[in-house]
This record gives structure tokens, sequence and C-alpha cells, in this order.
């Protein structure tokens, strides 16, 4: 199985692993394809500026650094999520929703509002 992380997944394997679980642990450092989107790092920086994440300053570059697969915005990704029902207005999940269902991605988030929509989770 295939993932991708929703921002706060990669915050905390990256600074505060007692977030998740041990199962969820251990699946990230089973699976060899685990995916970032650039709009994780988008996000990242966007809550940095604005006072909501306390991090390093470099906590973009330590992210994109990772190791993560790197998964880009296509065409196909602005519109999937262009045309999601409005069940969940956060316009970063919105896009990692749309990614996921576009690459056959298993999202992995704690965010309830995204069980709304049909994606494949993997719950933390």
């Amino acid at each position: 199985m295939s993932l991708l992380l929703d921002t706060h997944v990669v915050l905390w394997w990256l600074t505060d692993a007692r977030e998740l679980s041990d199962d969820i642990k251990q699946q990230l450092d089973d699976e060899p394809a685990v995916h970032l989107s650039p709009v994780t790092v988008w996000e990242i920086t966007i809550k940095q500026s604005m006072g909501k994440l306390t991090a390093p300053e470099n906590l973009p570059e330590i992210v994109v650094d990772a190791g993560f697969r790197p998964l880009p915005i296509t065409a196909e990704h602005a519109v999937v999520a262009g045309r999601l029902p409005l069940l969940h207005r956060d316009p970063f999940d919105r896009m990692l929703i749309a990614q996921a269902r576009c690459e056959g991605l298993t999202l992995v988030t704690r965010d309830p509002q995204i069980r709304r929509y049909d994606v494949a989770l993997l719950q933390t």
C-alpha cells in the first residue's frame, strides 16, 4: 500500500512520534512508498509565517529532505480537488484527498472530516 501523509502526520513523524500509534509507526517504517505533497510543505510554511506553528525556521527544508517520495501537483489533481463536495473547506486537505484519489494512494490522517470523502484512509 502506497501512502500519502497528511501534514500533521509528517510533523508528528519528524518531531513527536508519540502522537502516532505503534502500528502506524511500523507501517511507515515498512512502507517503501511514503509520499509527500508540496501542499504539505506549503501548509507548514504558511502556518509558520502566521505564528501558528512553532518549529525550527528551516522545518520546511527538513521535511523536504526527510526522504519521502515527492508527489508533484498536477492539473488533474487541481480539477479533482476543485470538484470535491464542500464537506471539508481546508484547501490543503482537499488537495491531499484529490492526490490520493488520483494516484491510488492511502491517505494517512487523524482528521475526522476527511472520512466524509471517498478516499482510502489509514487513521492514526
